[in-house]
C-alpha cells in the first residue's frame, strides 16, 4: 500500500526542488510516491524519515533562504539587474573587475534587493560589506551560427570517435583518424564534425567503455592518443617489436567490432613504454611540467585517482572509490598524499596522457578549421559520470550520492531508464559557486567549435532513481535553469562555440522555447517529426531554432529503419511492444515516409516506394528532405551518409546482446566518403543546404 504524501513532506519536497506532481511523455498527470520523495530528500542532504526529520529539514531550508550565508556565485543578464540575498538589505555593495577596477558601488536601502549589472558580459566580483561573491554577467544568448561570418546554412557529419579507422590504428580510433575524417568531410562541404564524448574513462578497467558513462567529464580518454604522434614512427616500431605486439595489433585492426580490453592493453603498453623514453627529454619534460602547473589541482587529483584505481584493482578491489579503504576516500587525505609521493611516476604517467590527449584534440580541431570548416569539431557533453569515478571522488561536495540519473518511460523506452550515473547536486552547485559546472563547460569547449549537451533537459530537471529502486520509481529534481543557461551563454561566447541541446524525451511544455530564446539549438530528428495521424511532417514545418538530423546514435539509421533492422533488434532484445505487430506497422510507416519524401521533392514516383532491401534511394532522399528544414544547422550521422544498417547504440541491452559502442567504420577515415552512396548523400545535402 502506498504511503500518502502529507502536506509537510510535500512542502519540503517542493522547497527542495522535487516535483511531487508531473506529466509524463503522453501528457498524463503523475504523482511521486512518498517513499521516493523521502529517498531523494535524503540524498539531497535533507533527512525526511519521520515528522521530526521533516520539520528539522524545513528549518534548515528556511535558514538557507534567509541569505545570512552569502552565495558563492550570482548570475545576471548584461545591463540587467542582480538579485541579491534577502540579508543583503542595508549593506554596502561594490562590483569590481578581475583586475580590481571598480565598476559600480552603493548601499542598499531597506527593502531593496536589486542592483544594476554591468553592461559588458564577463566574470566580476560583487563585494557585500567586503564579503566577495562571484558575479557572472551573461550576454542575451549563446554564441550562434549567425555569429560565424563564414557559415551559410552549414551542415556536418556525426561520428563515434572509437569507430574511426586508419592504417596502423591497432583496433581503435584515435586523434589522427579524427583529423583525417575532418579533412575528408570538409572536402565534401561539411562545416562541422560532431564527435562522441571523449571524456576520461577508467584506464585500469577497459571493459567499461561507454562514452556516456565516464569517470570524469573534466578530462580526456587517453586511449585516443596516437603513439606515433608522440615520439615518431621509429620509436613506436621499436616498442612494438620489444613487446611482440605486431601480430596482435594487426588482428585488432581488422576486426569488425572493437575488442576494447585487448585494444586498450596494446595501446597502453605502447604509451607506457614511450613515456619511459620521453620522460628523460629535458625540453619535453619542461613543457609537460608547465601543462601540469596550468591544469593545477584538478589534474593532479584525476591522475592520483587513476593511479589509486589501478593499484586497488590490481589488489582485488575493483570498482569505484567507495570500495577503497576509508583513509583513501578523501582526495586531500595524508594517505592519498603519501601514495602519490610513493607512486609519483604512475601519477605522472596519467597526467602525461592528459597532456598528449589535449594536444591530439587541439590538433584535430586545427585540422578541421584549416580544411575550411566554419565550425569544426562539435564536442559531446555526457549527462553524468560514474559515481565511483574520478570526478565523484575528487569533487564530492558537487555531486549526488545515492541517486542515479535516468528517464521515465517514454516512446524510446517503455520500461524507463536508469543510466547508473551521478551528476551535480543542485544544492552542491550553489554551495560551490557552480565551480564544477563551469569547469566542465570549459573542458568541453576548449578545443571545439561547438558542444552538444546530452539530455539538455537536465538543465531544468532530472529524473533521479534512488539506488535499489526500479527505473520507474524515480522523481524529477529541479535545477537552477536560469543560472545554468547564463553560464552556458557566457562560456560559449568566450570560446566562440555554438551550443546544441539534446532535447528528446519527456519535454516540459515551455522548455524548448526557453532554450531557444537563449540561443541553444534543440534537436529535431526525422523519426520524431510526425503529425497527429503518424505521418511525417514537411521539412518546411520543422523548427528554425533547432538542429536537424536524420537519426541519432540511440535510434535506427535510415537504412536500418527502412529495412526493418531495428524492429528485428527490438524483438530480439525484448524492447518491442508485445501488443503491437511492429513489422506490419513498419510497412505502413514506410509508405508514409516515402510520401513525405515525395511531397518535399526529395523522392520520385510516389506510388512505388523502394523495397525494404533497396536502401540507396531512401538514404539519399531522406538526407535531401532533412536538408530542406529551416534549421540553422543540419548534422547527419556518418551511418546515414554511408547507408549503414546498424546503429552505434541500442539503449537497454548489454553488450552480450547488442554490440553497443563497438562498431567500426567500413573504411579508413581518409576514404570514408568516397563511395557512391556517400558521394550522392553529401552532394544532395550540400546542394540543398546552399541552394539560394
Amino acid at each position: 500500500m502506498n504511503e500518502p504524501l502529507d502536506d509537510r513532506l510535500a512542502l519540503l519536497a517542493e522547497q527542495a526542488g522535487i516535483d511531487v506532481n508531473w506529466r509524463d511523455a503522453l501528457d498524463r498527470p503523475q504523482s511521486t510516491p512518498a517513499r521516493t520523495v523521502r529517498s531523494v530528500l535524503q540524498a539531497l542532504g535533507l533527512p525526511a524519515d519521520n515528522a521530526d526529520d521533516v520539520e528539522a529539514s524545513l528549518r534548515r531550508m528556511e535558514e538557507e533562504r534567509s541569505g545570512r550565508q552569502p552565495p558563492r556565485l550570482l548570475t545576471a543578464d548584461a545591463g540587467g539587474q542582480v538579485e541579491l540575498p534577502v540579508a543583503a538589505r542595508g549593506r554596502s555593495w561594490k562590483i569590481v573587475t578581475d583586475e580590481g577596477g571598480r565598476v559600480s558601488e552603493g548601499a542598499l536601502p531597506s527593502g531593496e534587493r536589486f542592483v544594476g549589472a554591468p553592461a559588458m558580459p564577463g566574470y566580476y566580483t560583487l563585494l557585500l560589506d567586503e564579503e566577495p561573491v562571484t558575479l557572472a554577467v551573461a550576454p542575451p544568448r549563446a554564441f550562434g551560427i549567425g555569429d560565424i561570418a563564414s557559415a551559410n546554412r552549414p551542415w556536418g557529419v556525426a561520428v563515434q570517435m572509437s569507430s574511426l579507422r586508419r592504417p596502423g590504428d591497432g583496433g581503435i580510433g584515435d586523434f589522427t583518424a579524427l583529423e583525417l575524417c575532418a579533412k575528408a568531410a570538409a572536402e565534401k562541404g561539411a562545416d562541422a564534425l560532431a564527435i562522441s564524448p571523449l571524456h576520461a574513462l577508467f584506464a585500469a578497467a577497459p571493459e567499461r567503455y561507454s562514452p556516456y558513462a565516464p569517470s570524469s567529464r573534466l578530462f580526456l580518454n587517453g586511449l585516443y592518443i596516437d603513439p606515433v604522434r608522440t615520439s615518431g614512427e621509429q620509436t613506436v616500431r621499436a616498442v612494438i617489436d620489444t613487446h611482440n605486439l605486431r601480430q596482435e595489433l594487426a588482428e585488432l585492426e581488422w576486426l569488425e567490432l572493437i575488442d576494447w580490453p585487448r585494444a586498450a592493453r596494446a595501446r597502453m603498453t605502447i604509451l607506457r613504454s614511450v613515456f619511459e623514453w620521453a620522460s628523460v627529454d629535458i625540453v619535453h619534460s619542461e613543457r609537460f611540467a608547465r601543462f601540469r602547473r596550468e591544469q593545477g589541482e584538478p589534474l593532479e587529483r584525476h591522475a592520483r585517482f587513476e593511479a589509486l584505481h589501478a593499484d586497488f584493482t590490481a589488489h582485488g578491489r575493483a570498482g569505484g572509490w567507495q570500495g577503497w579503504p576509508e583513509a583513501f576516500h578523501d582526495p586531500a587525505s595524508p594517505d592519498v598524499a603519501a601514495f602519490a609521493r610513493e607512486h609519483a611516476r604512475e601519477v605522472s604517467f596519467h597526467a602525461w596522457l592528459q597532456w598528449l590527449a589535449t594536444q591530439g584534440l587541439e590538433g584535430a580541431q586545427k585540422a578541421a578549421r584549416d580544411a575550411g570548416m566554419a565550425i569544426g569539431l562539435v564536442a559531446d557533453l555526457a549527462v553524468g559520470a560514474d559515481a565511483g569515478g574520478s570526478h565523484a571522488w575528487a569533487h564530492q561536495k558537487e555531486v549526488l550520492n545515492g541517486l542515479s540519473v535516468g528517464a521515465p518511460p517514454d516512446a524510446l523506452n517503455r520500461l524507463g531508464q536508469d543510466w547508473g550515473l551521478t551528476t551535480f547536486s543542485p544544492r552542491g552547485l550553489r554551495e560551490t559557486g557552480f565551480k564544477g559546472f563551469i569547469g566542465m563547460l570549459r573542458a568541453a569547449l576548449a578545443h571545439a567549435g561547438g558542444v552538444r549537451i546530452d539530455h539538455v533537459l537536465g538543465l531544468k530537471r532530472l529524473w533521479m532513481v534512488p539506488h535499489g529502486s526500479g527505473a520507474t520509481e524515480g522523481a524529477y529534481v529541479r535545477y537552477p535553469l536560469s543560472d545554468m543557461l547564463r553560464l552556458i551563454a557566457l562560456e560559449s561566447h568566450a570560446h566562440r562555440a555554438i551550443v546544441i541541446g539534446e532535447d528528446l524525451g519527456t519535454v516540459p511544455a515551455d522548455f524548448r522555447q526557453t532554450i531557444a530564446d537563449k540561443g541553444v539549438l534543440g534537436i529535431r530528428v526525422l523519426w520524431f517529426e510526425r503529425a497527429a495521424d503518424g505521418g511525417f511532417i514537411a521539412p518546411a514545418d520543422w523548427s528554425g531554432k533547432a538542429m536537424a538530423t536524420t537519426s541519432t546514435h540511440d535510434v535506427a539509421t535510415v537504412a536500418g529503419w527502412w529495412s526493418g533492422r531495428d524492429v528485428e533488434w527490438r524483438k530480439r532484445t525484448g524492447l518491442d511492444n508485445p501488443d503491437v505487430d511492429e513489422a506490419a506497422q513498419r510497412e505502413v510507416e514506410r509508405v508514409m515516409l516515402w510520401r513525405a519524401l515525395f511531397a518535399s521533392g526529395s523522392a520520385w514516383n510516389e506510388d512505388a516506394p523502394p523495397a525494404p532491401d533497396d536502401i540507396s534511394p531512401v538514404v539519399v532522399a531522406a538526407a535531401r528532405h532533412v536538408s530542406q528544414a529551416p534549421a540553422p544547422l543540419a548534422i547527419f550521422p556518418v551511418e546515414d551518409v554511408l547507408g549503414l544498417h546498424e546503429q552505434p547504440n541500442l539503449p537497454g541491452p548489454t553488450d552480450a546482446i547488442h554490440p553497443n559502442w563497438r562498431r567500426r567504420m567500413p573504411d579508413s577515415s581518409s576514404r570514408l566518403f568516397d563511395g557512391p552512396i556517400a558521394h550522392a548523400v553529401c552532394a544532395a545535402i550540400d546542394q540543398t543546404r546552399h541552394r539560394a
